[in-house]
């Protein structure tokens, strides 16, 4: 297979990634909020929130991104990111936490999809799309080795500082080193119109809306961005709850009993989180080799991310805990050897100008589903245990999978 081109702009690119990955507080989130005495029900209403306020900026912040200007939608984005993170850590309750998933969620309506439509645009200026799903699995392999190296160090500033507060405050460093970063992007990537007339401008946004309503209504098309999201909500909806179990293995582990157990328990997290993240980084670079015409390689991984989640629910209620680790760190690999290769499906079957627009829609989709999905759960695991909210929601989603993918083979 032809190597793909390692020049400035890939660099950046792995760049963004690796900055924007490293989320310190992502290992420990559910346990900083159960610290809080926030319960599974009131965890499950805030990560519905924060989706619901993705969904209403979702496609306006697309649009917005193809009009008038992908690097200036993403600046801002990292801005209401780090407004985000200094809510979280100078407030002590649920009503500023909700005010922060607010904030966050604006800032990733106008983040998702946006990146990939600058790395699609740049592959097509250098001749470059067949390597499209090479390219974006290793550039999102440096984002894999961002959150991996972003685990181990929150672990270790845990471990020392005994709490979870710094790590909000730690996270807004690489945010603000990352807006200068897509600043020195060239403005060939930028893809805003020139025209700086209303007139112009408002039928900008018309042309635009109107190419991705025409290009959602390609059954092909909607097919991978449905696909594509219900396994990526799946593992956003449940990734957090990994975080008890983790706390539940780590009691068992005959090491560093002399210290507190706060400690402890961020230590070994850290290097938890690290390990998941660097194999999935190794995951995303075999992206291009798992590609293969001859198995409907989108389906099948859809069918095992859920399946791995249903055995780890499985083996957590037979209390085989490090065994029900395993499995649900696989849910991990397989959302990330799935994601480059539908990146690249997707371009395949979008026009370039409306592909951030269509990218916005896929994380639409994805975040009406999470919305649900973290709702049902968070009050599953609160009346029935983490287990069992596991084994329904992952057999749940594995009947609502198969029969999509019937329907639309009967409909063909």
């Amino acid at each position: 297979m032809e190597p793909i081109i390692k020049d400035k702009q890939y660099y950046k690119f792995c760049l963004y990634g690796f900055l924007k990955n490293l989320r310190f507080f992502d290992a420990f989130f559910i346990l900083f909020l159960l610290s809080k005495e926030i319960t599974y029900g009131e965890i499950g209403i805030l990560y519905a929130l924060r989706e619901v306020t993705i969904n209403l900026f979702e496609i306006p912040s697309g649009i917005v991104a193809d009009t008038y200007g992908r690097k200036r939608a993403l600046m801002e984005s990292f801005i209401f990111y780090i407004i985000s993170f200094t809510i979280f850590y100078l407030g002590s309750h649920l009503l500023p936490y909700a005010i922060a998933f607010v904030f966050f969620g604006i800032a990733e309506a106008f983040r998702s999809g946006t990146h990939k439509g600058m790395i699609m645009e740049y592959l097509r200026q250098q001749q470059q799309q067949h390597q499209k799903i090479a390219y974006y699995g290793s550039t999102r392999s440096c984002s894999q080795t961002g959150s991996a190296i972003s685990a181990l160090l929150a672990g270790i500033l845990v471990f020392f500082s005994g709490n979870y507060h710094y790590i909000f405050l730690f996270s807004i460093i690489p945010y603000l080193l990352n807006i200068f970063n897509i600043a020195s992007y060239p403005k060939s990537l930028n893809f805003s119109t020139d025209s700086k007339t209303k007139k112009h401008r408002e039928y900008s946004i018309k042309t635009t809306f109107l190419n991705l309503i025409h290009t959602l209504k390609s059954a092909k098309t909607f097919r991978l961005i449905n696909t594509s999201a219900l396994h990526s909500a799946y593992l956003k909806s449940v990734k957090d709850y990994v975080q008890p179990l983790m706390v539940a293995v780590i009691v068992m582990i005959p090491y560093l009993n002399n210290i507190e157990t706060s400690k402890k328990t961020g230590l070994f997290v850290g290097i938890f989180y690290f390990i998941i993240y660097y194999i999935s980084s190794i995951a995303s670079r075999w992206a291009s080799k798992a590609v293969n015409n001859k198995y409907n390689i989108v389906f099948i991984s859809l069918l095992l991310g859920l399946t791995a989640g249903l055995i780890s629910g499985i083996f957590y209620d037979f209390h085989l805990l490090v065994i029900a680790l395993i499995t649900f760190i696989a849910i991990y690999l397989i959302e990330n050897l799935r994601k480059p290769i539908l990146t690249g499906y997707i371009a395949d079957n979008v026009g370039n100008k409306v592909l951030t627009s269509v990218m916005s829609a896929q994380s639409q989709l994805k975040t009406i589903m999470v919305a649900v999905f973290s709702i049902a759960l968070g009050f599953l695991i609160q009346h029935l245990g983490m287990g069992t909210a596991m084994i329904i929601l992952s057999a749940s989603l594995i009947v609502f999978g198969i029969s999509i993918e019937y329907w639309q083979k009967k409909s063909k």
